[in-house]
């Protein structure tokens, strides 16, 4: 049997176009974030970009003019990241390997950490806990590190938006009960992955040595309606974007997000 470590790896290796173009079909995920970043990200700064799949991110950091260097677990990613940066005119650093293990991989200390992807897929507690670890080795003394999670509530939300049926599947009957149940879930999603519950980021961030600047959902309120608003004209996307900036924090309103999005300043 596989482990899953193997099965994710082959998951991106198999879907690195698909991931590439996920965030151009969520775009409000992508500026809400990008959003963030940019409030502390300046030109020059080192950020590494761990599990940040075909580069995005990276791509978009890159463009900014800060140095960047990509990690992922998928080779496939980061080949496609190499095109897109060439494509685009920049450079980054790439590198192949298993997020629990970066600090033995990459060296050097780094102004920014993303970590925006291998938690979604380590299915044991002790295994995302070595991952921040590792991350924040590799993060100077008051640097930030921007950590995503998927939300126990992201299932649901996808369902409702494009595949209403599948509650009557056999397979969804434990995720749906766990759902009902306000409880986790861990196992096989889109592919093995974790689900959070938004009220558990901040006690599982708190055992590490960061201040807390921001949690906040990363569609914002916009995740459930987003296919609405997406057919709107330009000026009409523009202000419920605005809005959901303003209220992305609101601990009332993170169940509207799929993701989640914690910045934690290193102490």
């Amino acid at each position: 049997m596989k482990d899953t470590v193997e099965v994710v790896r082959e998951f991106y290796d198999s879907s690195a176009q698909a991931e590439w173009e996920r965030l151009q079909q969520h775009p409000f995920e992508y500026e809400l974030t990008c959003r963030y970043l940019n409030r502390y990200i300046k030109p020059g700064d080192k950020v590494l970009d761990v599990g940040g799949g075909p580069g995005r991110y990276s791509l978009y950091l890159a463009k900014k003019g800060c140095k960047v260097s990509l990690f992922d677990l998928s080779a496939g990613n980061i080949e496609l990241a190499r095109q897109k940066a060439i494509e685009h005119g920049v450079s980054f650093r790439t590198f192949v390997g298993d997020a629990r293990e970066v600090d033995t991989i990459v060296e050097g200390e780094y102004d920014h950490v993303l970590l925006m992807g291998p938690l979604y897929h380590l299915l044991e507690e002790a295994d995302r806990v070595k991952t921040v670890e590792a991350c924040l080795r590799l993060l100077k003394q008051g640097g930030l590190i921007f950590v995503s999670f998927i939300s126990s509530y992201a299932g649901i939300i996808w369902a409702m938006k494009y595949e209403p049926q599948m509650l009557l599947e056999a397979g969804m009957a434990t995720p749906v009960q766990l759902f009902i149940d306000d409880q986790p879930f861990a196992g096989d999603g889109f592919t093995k992955a974790y689900f959070i519950r938004h009220k558990d980021v901040l006690p599982f961030m708190a055992q590490f040595p960061l201040e807390k600047l921001h949690l906040f959902g990363q569609e914002s309120i916009l995740a459930p309606c987003e296919e609405v608003i997406k057919a709107q004209p330009q000026e009409v996307i523009d202000k419920w974007l605005e809005v959901a900036e303003q209220v992305c924090e609101r601990e009332d309103l993170l169940s509207y997000s799929e993701h989640l999005m914690y910045i934690g300043r290193k102490l």
